[in-house]
């Protein structure tokens, strides 16, 4: 799993929750329907926004979910889940894109993937997943050909780039790749007339998802060398954090200009939890639920929290597993619940994680209401269901 939209259950609430996992849920199966129990590895906690996005657009008609069978994930617990086009698209989004990150590994000859018997076979997995992809997107009417040849020309794009290169010139062709998908979800769900606004949406998502991953991989890129596009354009990070936050502003505003007919879930997403993933990434922030990175942590304007005046952090220590290495340590943990039930150690960056469906609910120290729907948001929701005291 992974993505930059990552919410904590106790902001989400019960009934925000259950729409999230039914998305998360319908994106997994709809990878292995189409796909296979192997394609379930690409499902990534940002490809469900498509998902999500198509559902909030649709006419309720009853049809947009399914009961599915007991899942290891929840705990051997059946659930009602989102099917139908909306996730058939986000399935063949995440297919494509992680054919190319697979192939960018491979290229790169990243771990394991420097054997070449085993870069042989991320190439032929690499393929199979693009050829899926291009099939299902073609099959609900998306050509899977933008992001292929957005995906080709990041790489001209970054050999080019040095000190002065406008950092939005590094992250456009992800702005094109995901301006495409989320425009696409008006065409699924007969809103034509959401296509602009949704396609600016998506286009700053982009971007944002773009600086981002940038910005968490800033210190761990240069420690080993790797090309990272603030390093590399020489762009500060105060000018990231003002390009991140009027990303956030400007998808607030695009989604003021479509018509949705409930909201509530795309709005959570792609306003508050957008906003707490660019304060986590620049280290302004921090869930109360969650545990505090263990050791010190540095001080300034973007630290992590652990307050002012701390000392800087210990270099990473955490040796990353490369990309099959990691898919076959993620079987594993799905299999035996524990990225369900528990805290786990990711696959590939052996961080601690928590699991999906922690029964926990303690809102002790919840901070959880303070930006929450009714707090100067004009959304129309009823305000935060989290059921905290607070």
């Amino acid at each position: 799993m992974f993505g930059i939209v990552r919410p904590c259950r106790h902001r989400l609430g019960e009934s925000l929750k259950t729409q999230w996992m039914a998305h998360l849920c319908g994106l997994c199966l709809a990878l292995r329907k189409d796909h296979g129990q192997f394609a379930r590895v690409v499902t990534n906690y940002d490809g469900l926004l498509i998902s999500v996005l198509t559902e909030a657009q649709a006419e309720r008609s009853g049809g947009g979910r399914r009961k599915a069978g007991p899942c290891p994930l929840r705990g051997m617990r059946t659930a009602s889940v989102a099917h139908g086009e909306g996730a058939r698209l986000a399935a063949a989004v995440s297919l494509v894109l992680a054919s190319a990150k697979v192939r960018d590994h491979v290229a790169d000859r990243d771990g394991l993937l420097a054997r070449k018997p085993v870069a042989l076979a991320a190439r032929r997995v690499a393929v199979s997943w693009g050829r899926a992809g291009g099939r299902t997107g073609f099959d609900v009417g998306f050509d899977t050909a933008v992001l292929v040849d957005a995906v080709d020309r990041q790489v001209g794009v970054e050999a080019l780039a040095g000190l002065g290169t406008p950092l939005l010139t590094v992250t456009e062709p992800t702005e094109t790749a995901t301006a495409a998908a989320f425009a696409h979800t008006a065409i699924l769900a007969d809103r034509p007339g959401n296509a602009g606004p949704l396609a600016e949406a998506g286009r700053l998502f982009g971007r944002l998802a773009h600086l981002l991953d940038a910005v968490e991989d800033r210190e761990t890129d240069a420690a080993l060398g790797a090309w990272n596009p603030l390093t590399a354009t020489g762009t500060s990070l105060t000018e990231a954090r003002r390009l991140a936050d009027d990303a956030v502003h400007g998808i607030r505003l695009a989604l003021r200009e479509a018509e949705f007919t409930d909201a509530k879930l795309a709005h959570r997403l792609l306003v508050h939890e957008l906003r707490t993933s660019v304060d986590r990434a620049f280290g302004t922030a921090s869930c109360a639920h969650r545990p505090e990175p263990h050791g010190p942590q540095p001080s300034g304007p973007y630290a992590p929290p652990g307050g002012p005046g701390a000392p800087p952090p210990e270099p990473p220590h955490r040796d990353r597993r490369g990309l099959l290495a990691g898919c076959a340590v993620w079987l594993g943990l799905a299999c035996t619940c524990q990225m369900c039930c528990g805290e786990f150690e990711d696959p590939w960056s052996r961080e601690r994680r928590e699991g999906l469906c922690d029964p926990t609910d303690c809102c002790e120290g919840c901070d959880c209401c303070a930006n929450c729907c009714g707090d100067g948001c004009d959304c129309g929701c009823d305000g935060c269901d989290c059921g905290c005291d607070c």
